[in-house]
């Protein structure tokens, strides 16, 4: 899949958020990347044969106070590599980047990774 078309799922993806957490979404970059450099893996403690399917690096809105401001926007990264690697098909791509972006917006608005699949179960 071209660049242009996966990121054309990234787009889908977004457009197709709730109302109510796009309303909520301010200074944040979302871009893609083919695969996670060994750095990040190393830092997120991450070994091969496993891989992030995405990243968001910033600062929570639950940490957030009246001094932030003036500052560089939050970044989502989706990575293309994997993805396309475990998808069996276009639809299933579509869905692992729907997951993803949900999954990474997530903890902008200030989720970690134990609620957030806490929540993908039916738990919450």
């Amino acid at each position: 899949m071209t660049r242009r078309e996966f990121e054309a799922l990234v787009e889908r993806a977004l457009r197709g958020l709730p109302k109510k957490f796009k309303a909520k979404i301010a200074n944040i970059a979302v871009v893609v990347e083919d695969w996670a450099d060994p750095e990040t893996l190393a830092e997120m403690g991450i070994e091969p044969p496993d891989t992030l399917y995405g990243l968001y690096r910033g600062i929570d809105l639950t940490r957030r106070d009246g001094s932030y401001g003036n500052v560089l926007p939050d970044v989502v990264t989706i990575y293309q590599g994997p993805i396309e690697e475990d998808a069996a098909d276009e639809e299933e791509m579509a869905e692992i980047v729907r997951e993803t972006v949900v999954h990474e917006l997530g903890h902008y608005f200030g989720l970690d990774d134990e609620t957030m699949h806490r929540i993908e179960e039916g738990e919450d």
